[in-house]
């Protein structure tokens, strides 16, 4: 069963990206959304993993291993891709935005 999962904003200019624990059938927010390029997204998400003693190690790597598959796919193709072509190269995260 997934412990975590993503919550996207997918922006024209900016991608945002927060963690949710998933306990059973309810998310509870992990994380606040950190704005990447506006700012080192993944870093921040590092610091903020780090501050949590409880997530073990495989799993901090694993949430940043997709944070940066995230960030690379806005990146190389996030103006040119819609909100629906990133939903569905990354069907298990939640998604909203505006392209």
């Amino acid at each position: 069963m997934q412990k975590f999962t993503f919550k996207i904003l997918w922006l024209e200019n900016n991608v945002a990206i927060a963690i949710d624990h998933v306990i059973g059938k309810q998310y509870s927010p992990l994380t606040s959304y950190f704005f990447w390029p506006r700012n080192d997204a993944w870093e921040q998400l590092k610091v903020e993993l780090e501050s949590k003693p409880w997530i073990s190690g495989n799993d901090r790597i694993l949430i940043l291993n997709q944070a940066t598959e995230i960030i690379n796919f806005w990146q190389e193709a996030g103006k040119d891709k819609s909100l629906l072509q990133a939903q569905a190269k990354f069907p298990s995260f939640i998604f909203t935005g505006s392209s």
